[in-house]
């Protein structure tokens, strides 16, 4: 039996792929193992596996068929120290970008989702793409880079053709190069 910290992670990465179903009317499922198969010394089994394969043991969920790009982990936490997200060195978030990046392919969109108990839902996605936003935190990581982490809703109301963009195999989307500009919303609803 797993533990309910086990129960409640996978829990919330059943939610996760049901919202991203139903948002983008394809099926995105919870991955077995949730990426450990693919990721960190397991990395050499990507010699071995095809491209279906590979999707399946990436991350938390396994995308839908046209989200080729996508790279997504999901974590659902009691609390979270927010003011460490100032100073530059939050270790938490650190680990997890850690997780998520460890098994990213080259060009992949990788999505990371928080859910915190009585605080709400998140999301950290890398700052290299453009996004629009009705306000949003800049998170600095020494090791990952520029994140931008926002509200879950909002994230999705306002990006939702932008994720399916820029996670499929029909644009560019290896604008490393390219500051990106974070469109900020002004209107309110």
């Amino acid at each position: 039996m797993p533990s309910p910290q086990k129960a409640k992670g996978s829990g919330y990465e059943r939610v996760v792929a049901k919202f991203l179903t139903e948002t983008y009317g394809e099926t995105f499922i919870r991955a077995p193992g949730s990426g450990a198969y693919v990721g960190g010394k397991n990395q050499v089994r990507k010699e071995v596996l095809h491209e279906g394969q590979i999707r399946s043991f990436k991350g938390d969920i396994v995308p839908g068929q046209s989200f080729t790009k996508m790279n997504a982990e999901c974590k659902f936490y009691k609390d979270f120290p927010f003011h460490l997200l100032l100073t530059g060195k939050c270790a938490q978030l650190d680990s997890w970008l850690d997780q998520l990046l460890d098994v990213e392919d080259e060009g992949d969109l990788n999505i990371l989702f928080m859910k915190f108990n009585r605080i709400g839902q998140y999301i950290a996605v890398q700052s290299k793409y453009t996004w629009v936003m009705d306000s949003c935190l800049l998170y600095m990581s020494p090791t990952y880079g520029e994140w931008i982490i926002t509200e879950f809703d909002s994230f999705f109301n306002l990006n939702k053709e932008l994720v399916k963009n820029y996670s499929s195999d029909t644009i560019s989307n290896n604008n490393t190069d390219t500051k990106s500009i974070i469109t900020v919303n002004t209107t309110l609803a």
